[in-house]
């Protein structure tokens, strides 16, 4: 009796359950580097521009780093969601934060972020009042708004994980600084009061959410890495 080739899909399946630690590990460590070389491009755009300005005005109409600052967001986009998909079966340990996964957190904040690319501010981001107003200008606020909300709720339930305790105690440490320290020049820009502080706490707040995420993936795909050749 000659036996039933198994079906591709079976084949396929079998194929990256073999593999599955590799493939994690390969999308942990290209999503971390990609995030890397955004945070080196936002930071080379920066140091650019010699006036006092959000991080979001670079990529704003006219500026003349605003093609760099975009492929810079794509690049967070990209790695975000390679780091997030090698890192699908991680939970929280709270059951508060276990509603669902980090990894879907950092795909919403990596769909905000998108739209945040695409749809920049116009010329100086003005606050989303006054004469200066524009729709433009609110979705992107918005979308910066809420994809950094999304992240810092992925470090939050990272920061839960008892058998990550190391990494547990740097989400903790981060998240709660990128949610103070956002917020804090937020609410500045918001009052137009002292925004070129207000400006230099965007840029460490963002500094410190992808360099979380950089190492954040560059752990897990050494975790990866050991349980491939364990």
């Amino acid at each position: 009796m000659t036996s039933r080739p198994e079906p591709s899909g079976v084949l396929l399946a079998d194929w990256f359950a073999v593999r599955r630690p590799m493939v994690d590990a390969a999308a942990a460590a290209t999503g971390s580097i990609l995030v890397v070389v955004a945070l080196t491009l936002i930071w080379s755009a920066r140091l650019s521009v010699r006036r006092n300005l959000y991080v979001s005005e670079l990529g704003a109409t006219g500026e003349p780093t605003a093609d760099v600052f975009r492929f810079a967001l794509l690049l967070v986009v990209v790695g975000g969601s390679l780091v997030a998909f090698s890192t699908r079966l991680v939970r929280s340990d709270s059951r508060y934060l276990r509603a669902w996964s980090p990894a879907i957190s950092l795909w919403v904040a990596s769909g905000f972020f998108l739209v945040a690319s695409q749809v920049t501010c116009t010329s100086g981001c003005p606050v989303p009042y006054g004469p200066q107003f524009t729709w433009q200008d609110l979705i992107h606020i918005i979308c910066a708004v809420l994809a950094f909300a999304a992240a810092c709720w992925a470090m939050l339930q990272v920061s839960f994980t008892r058998h990550r305790r190391l990494l547990a105690t740097f989400s903790r440490l981060c998240g709660g600084a990128v949610a103070v320290v956002a917020a804090t020049g937020g609410l500045l820009s918001l009052a137009n009061t002292a925004t070129g502080f207000g400006s230099q706490l965007e840029l460490v707040a963002t500094t410190i959410a992808i360099l979380w995420l950089a190492v954040y993936g560059a752990l897990e795909a050494l975790g990866h890495l050991r349980s491939a050749a364990a």
